[in-house]
């Protein structure tokens, strides 16, 4: 596909056509690969994220602004938005990194997106590159909750569940929709102990875990309050124990008569 559309979607145009070219081309398709653009582009990208959290959460301190940095910067939050980008489409890859799925690939597609921010400094500078990293990230920054740092939704599940002592969580493909290059992937997850299976959708497995482990922990913190609310409930009514005297442990029988 044209890489025009991929300019059109990232809202920048280059000036410096070959190095969106470069960007996109992994080493397994040629000696002029992205490696370097994107060496550049995660030093640009921390950079960026970490201007925008400080402008956005000026009563976080640096050690929480360092962790929700890390979370959003992450293999799996760039993953994220090169799929919402379709940047599969246009990536350049050897034959044996497409036919093993390599443009679904969470690292490949991640090393993607920090060559595209490394290839936009170089073009234009860092201003450019931080407009179009905040524009990608402004709706991921809309959904954040200072308060869990940014954690996905898999790692609160995972957190919740070992604070009650239940296991984690099992996730399973039920379902894979659509083409090679275009699929969709349905995943249950399912805690036995709380007796609670959804399915979540998403172009891939990772995303799809996600979007159920979302549901499960909606639904887990439900089952866990629910239960908090019998076992309250419960106890305010058990029957107390009622003492009455046992004749037989008089020390004066029952039938005794007084004499004079």
């Amino acid at each position: 596909m044209e890489l025009a559309a991929l300019e059109e979607r990232l809202g920048y145009t280059f000036v410096q056509r070959t190095l969106i070219e470069q960007a996109v081309t992994h080493r397994s398709h040629g000696a002029v690969h992205n490696e370097r653009l994107e060496f550049l582009g995660d030093a640009v990208l921390n950079c960026a994220v970490a201007q925008l959290l400080y402008s956005k959460y000026a009563r976080l301190n640096e050690g929480d602004l360092s962790r929700l940095r890390s979370n959003l910067v992450k293999q799996s939050s760039l993953a994220d938005i090169a799929e919402k980008l379709v940047l599969s489409e246009f990536m350049r890859l050897g034959e044996g990194e497409m036919k093993s799925g390599g443009f679904r690939r969470p690292s490949i597609l991640a090393d993607t997106m920090e060559a595209i921010f490394g290839a936009i400094f170089v073009d234009q500078g860092f201003d450019a590159a931080r407009t179009v990293i905040g524009k990608l990230f402004e709706p991921v920054l809309k959904t954040v909750d200072p308060k869990t740092l940014g954690k996905d939704s898999k790692t609160l599940l995972q957190e919740y569940l070992q604070g009650k002592r239940i296991a984690l969580p099992v996730y399973t493909v039920v379902e894979t929709r659509g083409a090679a290059h275009n699929q969709e992937f349905e995943v249950e997850c399912s805690i036995p102990k709380l007796e609670i299976s959804v399915r979540g959708s998403g172009r891939s497995r990772r995303a799809a875990e996600q979007t159920a482990a979302k549901l499960a922990f909606e639904a887990a913190q439900h089952a866990i309050a629910q239960l908090g609310r019998r076992s309250r409930k419960k106890a305010a009514v058990a029957p107390t124990a009622e003492t009455t005297p046992d004749p037989a442990d008089s020390n004066t029988p029952a039938d005794a008569t007084q004499t004079a």
